[in-house]
C-alpha cells in the first residue's frame, strides 16, 4: 500500500509513521510522498534527509483551494498513491481531494471525538476541565473532524497536567495507535 502523508508542522506522526515501517510494526507499506503546505516546515526536511519525495506548497500561492488540490491530486496520481493519512496537516480537505479519495483518507485527532473538534483540542480539554481526552483516528470526511472513527485510545488529564505535559501524553499514543491503523488497512482489518 502506498501512502501519502500530508503534515503541516514538526512531523513527529509523519517520523513515527516512518520509524515503525523501518521496525517492521507497519509491513507492505511504503510512504511514497509528503505534502505539506508549509514549505519551511520539520516534516519536510525529515522527508528529505529519508530521500522522500516531497510536494511543499504555499496557499496564497494558488486562486483557490481547488487549484492547489488540483495539484496535488497530481502528485498523488504520479506517486500512485493508495491512501492519504492526515498528521498533522492544518487545513480542511476540500471536494477535489475529496471526489478522488473519499473513504481512503484518514487524520489522526488528539482528542476523544467528537469532542474537541477543530483546532487546539488539547487547550480545550484542558479549558473544559474533563479528567480524560486522548486520541482519535477517524476517516475524513467534508466537515471537521466528523468523518467515521477508526480507532480511539483514552488518556487520563493529572491534576496538575500542563499543555506541555498532556501534549507529550498524547503524542505517545498518537505515535503508537497510528501506526496500528495504517497496518490494519493495509490488511484490510478492522482496527481493536
Amino acid at each position: 500500500m502506498n501512502i501519502a502523508v500530508f503534515a503541516s508542522g514538526t512531523g513527529s506522526n509523519f517520523a513515527a509513521i516512518l520509524q515503525a515501517i523501518k521496525a517492521e510494526q507497519i509491513k507492505n507499506v511504503e510512504v511514497v510522498l509528503l505534502v505539506s503546505d508549509y514549505p519551511e516546515a520539520l516534516a519536510v526536511q525529515k522527508a528529505k534527509d529519508e530521500h522522500i519525495p516531497v510536494f511543499a506548497f504555499k496557499a496564497k500561492d494558488y486562486p483557490d483551494k481547488q487549484a492547489y488540490e488540483k495539484r496535488i491530486l497530481e502528485k498523488l496520481k504520479e506517486r500512485r498513491v493508495d491512501v492519504i493519512v492526515l498528521a498533522g496537516y492544518m487545513r480542511l480537505i476540500g471536494d477535489v481531494l475529496l471526489q478522488a479519495y473519499g473513504g481512503k483518507i484518514i487524520n489522526v485527532h488528539p482528542s476523544l471525538l467528537p469532542a474537541f473538534k477543530g483546532k487546539d483540542a488539547i487547550g480545550q480539554a484542558l479549558d473544559y476541565g474533563v479528567k480524560v481526552t486522548g486520541v482519535t483516528v477517524h476517516f475524513v470526511d467534508e466537515g471537521m473532524d466528523t468523518g467515521p472513527i477508526i480507532a480511539q485510545r483514552v488518556v487520563k488529564i493529572d491534576k496538575d497536567e500542563t499543555r506541555e505535559t498532556l501534549m507529550k501524553k498524547i503524542q505517545e499514543q498518537e505515535h503508537r495507535l497510528l501506526p496500528q491503523v495504517i497496518q490494519s488497512l493495509a490488511n484490510k482489518e478492522t482496527v481493536q
